[in-house]
């Protein structure tokens, strides 16, 4: 087995996994999201299944994939043995899309040695990389501590202040449909609608093929939107592809930046105007 690695940057390749696999301290976490375990399904070898919606959600909340307390992070992550010294590669079966919000959660609870594998477990096969049958951890427990970061999630408070005083820049990560409330919310029930002075970029305007645009056309996407200092909230549906913008600005040289836990799917429900 060889040495341990320290993740550099947010995103990497799967060729860069690949050539890393063997690294004692390497975690891959599939982050799939609304995914059971399936024996007859395929993962990247040794891969853990972070359940976003069961384990790393606050199951209580109203609302879906809602932000986990500081201690039910660190167990659950602990039962998957992550370490302190542990770098993460987390991917998902879309490309990128829920992985960011697994790489955003760690961030959160002040983490940093995780990255999102570019394109996911799509271009993971396309290489014709190996693959193995889904497999539940059986390891050791690991040692992870969780340390709350604040202000990387925001919340319904939060961002009716941010909304009514204009102090962040608001961009919603929904399709244009969507946030021009052309189409109908996937949600049932829920009703269509933006939040007020929020601006929208899809988060699909940031990849390709599933795969995350370069570092410049990352930052002429966002450039007319916000400057790299300015405060800014993503928001999207439920909280899981305002990630992607998250990862996409960060990419982009973006620093203070949040997201709305709840976004789209709470403040619709509590605001009915």
């Amino acid at each position: 087995m060889s040495a341990k690695i320290n993740i550099e940057e947010p995103v990497v390749s799967v060729s860069w996994l690949h050539e890393h696999l063997e690294a004692s301290n390497l975690v891959i976490l599939d982050g799939t999201i609304a995914k059971v375990f399936d024996a007859d399904s395929e993962q990247i070898p040794k891969a853990r299944f972070f359940d976003i919606k069961q384990k790393f959600s606050n199951v209580a909340d109203p609302f879906p994939s809602a932000f986990p307390s500081e201690a039910q992070f660190q167990e659950e992550a602990r039962q998957l043995g992550i370490n302190n010294d542990s770098a993460i590669v987390v991917y998902d079966d879309k490309g990128i899309y829920s992985s960011a919000r697994v790489w955003w959660l760690f961030n959160a609870f002040g983490y940093e040695n995780i990255a999102v594998l570019n394109g996911g477990f799509p271009e993971w096969k396309k290489s014709s990389y190996a693959t193995e049958k889904h497999q539940a951890y059986q390891g050791a427990q690991g040692d992870f501590v969780a340390r709350l970061q604040p202000n990387f999630m925001q919340f319904f408070p939060d961002v009716k202040n941010a909304s009514e005083t204009k102090s962040h820049n608001i961009i919603d990560a929904r399709s244009s449909g969507r946030f021009n409330c052309e189409v109908p919310e996937p949600r049932e029930g829920l009703r269509m609608g933006t939040i007020p002075n929020s601006v929208n970029l899809p988060f699909t305007d940031l990849l390709v093929d599933g795969k995350l645009k370069g570092k410049e056309a990352l930052k002429k996407a966002f450039e007319g939107l916000a400057k790299p200092e300015d405060p800014i909230i993503f928001s999207c549906g439920s909280g899981i592809t305002a990630c992607v913008l998250a990862l996409g600005a960060t990419i982009a040289g973006y620093h203070n930046i949040k997201v709305y836990d709840g976004s789209w799917t709470e403040w619709g429900s509590l605001v009915n105007v």
